[in-house]
């Protein structure tokens, strides 16, 4: 039997067979194939450069989203409440939804709330109880810039005033107070107080409040902050206050290392049981800043900064210092570890600052292999920072230094290793340095500064250190008595 093709099969067959026909006689000048080649070439990097640079996908696989899991019982997403992520519409009243429906489920574990990619749009919000706060791989929390949208609350009851002006203070972008088992996680997403409104308002005395911290928890207990990043915040950035069992780690903060005032990263403050570690912190004022509270406020409030941890960071502050405890201290600090820590391209690395009219004490401070690298003061102690509240604070309120120990502190490029500035009315008291090695840019003599100090050195240590301190050996004994404690030699020109 001969087979019959009818049009359409044999229109099906020449589709199939042409294209034999044309390809070998198409490139069959290699020239023409290289051509053909580089022409696509071309052709994909300038898409592939478009994409780039104006996000327009073209060759592109997007990566896969990461889910997100669930760590508490129940969890919900931003956008079962209404949230946008635009970075136009205003998501505030989500939030608040999404809190009260997780306020309802404390006695059945809390609830989980989950912010997908997107640019969400917020004015200030606060947290609940049982709660945990998940940011998937770029979530991005912005804070709406106007303060009309802040709320403006008391000042703290251990400052007494807003810490820039008188009267109320602007609350935090994100809040809690007299809270329990509070989770900030994610999968680094990103909570973005946009902050130069804030900066640039404050530098032209433009606010006549106090601005606000980026994440600020009051009077609360068991609380973890891991896995995100902080930044812009239009004042300090993370705020624990009067708070028992933080735990905070691996976080990211960053702020603009110049123009950015006040923008602390961490500021536990009356705060007990603290674990900081695993961070990365670069901002426009002090890395860390232990306080306690401001002067006779302080002294009242009566709530000490004790059993704080802070390991394996790196920070840098160009304007203030890596590491700060004070000034505002005076209802104490003490059992304080800082170790493993690397501050690079910083104003000063690790600073006790105070004045009298705090009262309060800083004891039982430990440092343990710190890194300073192109640091201008490596170790400051300063007994005149004389910034008080108003007039009424009590001249006769001193504090207490003493009991302060540095082991293993290495780096180089530093311009003054040491300055450790006492007074006859606020000594610094049994200060202890062991293995310490920094190399240094400056070649004067009183390179190592003291003042009214009174401690020891143990083995070897360079550069050489002050005529106050005793020297020991390696093995503790003594070497060397100091003449006098109180001698001065301190030189804030270099």
């Amino acid at each position: 039997m001969v087979e019959t093709l009818t049009p359409s099969s044999s229109y099906r067959w020449t589709q199939f067979q042409q294209p034999r026909r044309w390809i070998p006689s198409l490139f069959s000048n290699h020239k023409t194939l290289l051509t053909a080649f580089w022409i696509a070439f071309i052709f994909s990097v300038l898409l592939w450069q478009r994409d780039a640079t104006t996000r327009i996908s073209f060759f592109r696989r997007d990566l896969p989203v990461r889910d997100m899991p669930q760590l508490r019982p129940s969890a919900f997403n931003l956008t079962d409440f209404g949230g946008v992520g635009d970075g136009v519409t205003l998501n505030t009243a989500a939030f608040e939804r999404a809190v009260l429906a997780i306020s309802k489920l404390g006695k059945k574990g809390g609830g989980q709330l989950n912010v997908p990619p997107g640019f969400w749009l917020t004015a200030p919000f606060n947290l609940t109880s049982h709660m945990t706060l998940f940011l998937a791989e770029g979530a991005v929390i912005l804070g709406i810039d106007d303060e009309k949208y802040w709320p403006l609350m008391p000042p703290l009851p251990s400052y007494g005033y807003g810490r820039e002006h008188i009267g109320p203070r602007y609350g935090s972008l994100i809040h809690g107070q007299n809270l329990r088992d509070v989770v900030i996680t994610g999968h680094n997403g990103t909570i973005n107080g946009q902050g130069q409104a804030w900066w640039k308002k404050y530098k032209q005395r433009l606010l006549n409040n106090t601005r606000g911290p980026l994440v600020q928890i009051m009077w609360s207990s068991d609380i973890v902050i891991s896995n995100i990043t902080l930044c812009d915040s239009p004042f300090w950035t993370l705020h624990p206050y009067d708070c028992k069992n933080i735990t905070i780690k691996n976080v990211t903060i960053l702020a603009p290392i110049f123009d950015a005032p006040n923008t602390d990263g961490i500021d536990p403050d009356s705060c007990e049981d603290m674990l900081i570690e695993n961070c990365y912190i670069s901002v426009g004022d002090d890395g860390i800043a232990i306080k306690s509270g401001w002067d006779q406020f302080g002294i009242s409030y009566g709530r000490p900064s004790t059993n704080i941890v802070i390991r394996n960071l790196v920070v840098r502050s160009m304007v203030s210092a890596g590491i700060s405890i004070g000034s505002e201290m005076s209802g104490g600090v003490s059992n304080v570890t800082v170790e493993n820590v690397h501050i690079w391209n910083s104003r000063r690395a690790v600073r006790i600052k105070t004045a009298a009219g705090r009262g309060g004490y800083v004891r039982h401070i430990a440092y343990r292999n710190l890194t300073f690298e192109n640091v201008r003061v490596g170790i400051v102690i300063k007994t005149d920072y004389n910034e008080h509240p108003d007039g009424e604070f009590d001249p006769k309120a001193v504090p207490v230094l003493e009991d302060i120990s540095f082991v293993s502190v290495h780096g180089e490029g530093v311009r003054v290793p040491v300055r450790i500035h006492g007074n006859s009315e606020i000594p610094v008291k049994n200060v202890t340095f062991r293995d310490m090695s920094v190399g240094i840019t400056y070649k004067k003599k009183h390179i190592f500064q003291c003042s009214h100090v009174q401690g020891r050195v143990i083995g070897t240590v360079f550069p050489a250190p002050c005529e106050n301190l005793d020297l020991y050996d390696e093995q503790g004994h003594l070497i060397r008595r100091s003449d006098s404690q109180n001698a001065s030699d301190i030189d804030y020109d270099f």
